[in-house]
């Protein structure tokens, strides 16, 4: 008679492969899925009933932003809550390493609104390896999979710096590339709309993607521009994989702004015939229709040269002030510009750690309690407050738009936020709770846009495979024992705009690495997971 750790009996076992789900029972041993089928004969230690429910793989978020506060949040709480058993990190473009010493408060400046104030951020690692031995030093719910950042590549060699690199700095930069995938990490990332990223020109990202290539890595993009050339920037983020043989994710795929909606369906078209030319490019999408960034997006990338100390500095300059405001109100900088496409209505503080009295608040509100006379100025007033520490919640989208991308067969779904808490404050989107829950509640369960095999499909195996992450994903004898159960008549978000610290429903137990790390909507405190290597 066969012993087991741990069965779950009597599920209905959606597999993470799309295909029918069935019911039976699972054998767990050690951190390990050992059986599959009817297990009515075996023993375990522990016997989990799951009547009535579904059991599938751990969620996997191929695209958010965990590494920039697991720190302060090593139960990745708003994460592993919903189901999420590993995060793929380090995405646009942005890594907590590589870090150099001639450049390491240039990239801390940067990322520090993203940075919970009551993490111990020593900032003394110079390596992903030695950032993540920081991170396991007290354990971790969630096992992590990272990207390299490819602006924090050249904000190690360059700085905030916009021009070319030279032959020197593309060659330092691809020491340190090949440096992080020969110790595990699963690709680069890239940020093409944030300094420096933004000053990256398509020869210097060619010569890094081929070396991603050479390891079999991942190329995540979030493309150029997502507003008014969507279309011009995915053909970009194409011929980079076909001409540098590299698999190609375009992140959070969008078209934002009310001018550019419907164009999801001619970009969808433009990745469905470069995978017949044989590309491997797919996409992620977010199931909301607001996105989420730092403040500092506002304005032009060439405001950030030099980094944001010199940022600040500049714009005390009332003559650069002028220039920025007559270019931000013209729509002249070239680049996406939120102001003129969005309006002050729809552009939301989040959170910020300097002055969280604004948490919640639209720009316009803002700029009308101030009382200036020029919007631009009073923002700019406003901007150098909080000293351009603040994320902010931008409504983009439309509704119809993030159906077509959800259903598309090229689509995984993803959260693309931050690892939070009820205790951290602010108004962060409610994506850092709510993600995957309202995938199977709005879009599987109650629109039926998906099937819920293929829901499961989407933010399983499909990551998985697109990270080349192994062992994960599915539910399959030797695989690891990443497992959530849940209700499928109750799942749902509760997280809104108004109040995202909330913890969605229905999930009943999350299992990382074969302990259980959630039941019954109680985070139980057990840290199982690891870190991750390709």
């Amino acid at each position: 008679m066969k012993n087991f750790d741990r069965i779950l009996r009597n599920g209905r076992i959606c597999d993470g492969t799309g295909n029918p789900s069935f019911h039976g029972d699972i054998g767990i041993s050690g951190d390990r899925i050992e059986a599959v089928g009817r297990l009515d004969a075996a023993q375990a230690a522990e016997i989990v009933d799951i009547s009535g429910l579904v059991v599938s793989p751990g969620f996997i978020d191929l695209h958010n932003h965990v590494d920039h506060g697991i720190l302060a949040y090593p139960d990745a709480d708003s994460y592993i809550m919903q189901g999420v058993t590993t995060s793929v990190v380090g995405n646009c473009g942005l890594s907590m390493a590589p870090v150099s010493a001639a450049y390491r408060e240039d990239v801390r400046g940067y990322l520090k609104p993203f940075l919970d104030k009551k993490a111990p951020y020593s900032w003394d690692w110079s390596n992903l390896s030695e950032f993540f031995s920081c991170v396991t030093k007290s354990g971790i719910t969630q096992n992590l999979a990272p990207l390299v950042g490819q602006g924090t590549l050249r904000i190690a060699v360059k700085g905030f710096d916009p021009t070319p690199a030279t032959d020197d700095e593309m060659n330092a930069m691809k020491e340190l590339l090949r440096a992080e995938l020969e110790n595990g990490a699963f690709g680069m990332s890239s940020g093409l709309v944030y300094p420096p990223g933004s000053y990256t020109g398509a020869e210097e990202l060619r010569e890094l993607a081929r070396i991603v290539a050479s390891y079999g890595a991942l190329y995540s993009t979030h493309i150029r521009n997502e507003a008014d050339r969507v279309i011009k920037s995915v053909d970009e983020a194409i011929a980079l994989g076909e001409a540098g043989g590299v698999s190609v994710q375009v992140s959070h795929h969008k078209a934002a702004g009310r001018g550019n909606w419907g164009k999801v369906h001619a970009t969808l078209r433009i990745m469905e015939e470069a995978r017949a030319r044989g590309v491997d490019v797919t996409c992620d999408v977010y199931p909301y229709i607001a996105g989420m960034t730092t403040i500092t997006s506002l304005l032009p990338s060439r405001a950030l040269e030099g980094g944001t100390a010199k940022m600040l500095a500049r714009l005390k300059d009332p003559e650069v002030r002028k220039g920025l405001a007559e270019e931000l109100h013209q729509g002249s900088i070239g680049e996406e510009n939120w102001i003129k496409t969005l309006g002050w209505d729809n552009i939301v503080i989040a959170e910020s750690g300097i002055a969280p009295q604004y948490a919640g608040m639209s720009l316009a509100r803002i700029i009308s309690e101030r009382g200036g006379s020029d919007p631009f100025e009073t923002f700019l007033d406003w901007f150098l407050e909080i000293r351009g520490e603040a994320t902010m919640i931008l409504s983009e989208m439309d509704e119809a738009d993030v159906r077509t991308v959800i259903a598309h067969p090229l689509s995984a779904v993803i959260s693309d936020s931050w690892v939070t808490a009820p205790s951290a404050g602010g108004r962060p989107h409610p994506r850092a709770y709510g993600t995957f829950p309202r995938l199977l509640g709005k879009y599987v369960r109650e629109e039926k846009v998906l099937s819920l095999e293929e829901g499961v499909r989407k933010i399983t195996s499909m990551p998985a495979r697109k990270a080349g992450i192994r062992g994960r994903g599915l539910i399959a004898e030797g695989f690891f024992a990443d497992l959530v159960v849940f209700d499928p008549e109750t799942i749902r978000d509760k997280a809104t705009f108004l109040d995202p610290h909330q913890y969605p429903e229905g999930i009943r137990h999350v299992l990382v690495n074969g302990q259980v790390v959630v039941t019954n909507n109680t985070l139980l405190g057990v840290r199982p997971g690891k870190i991750l290597r390709k």
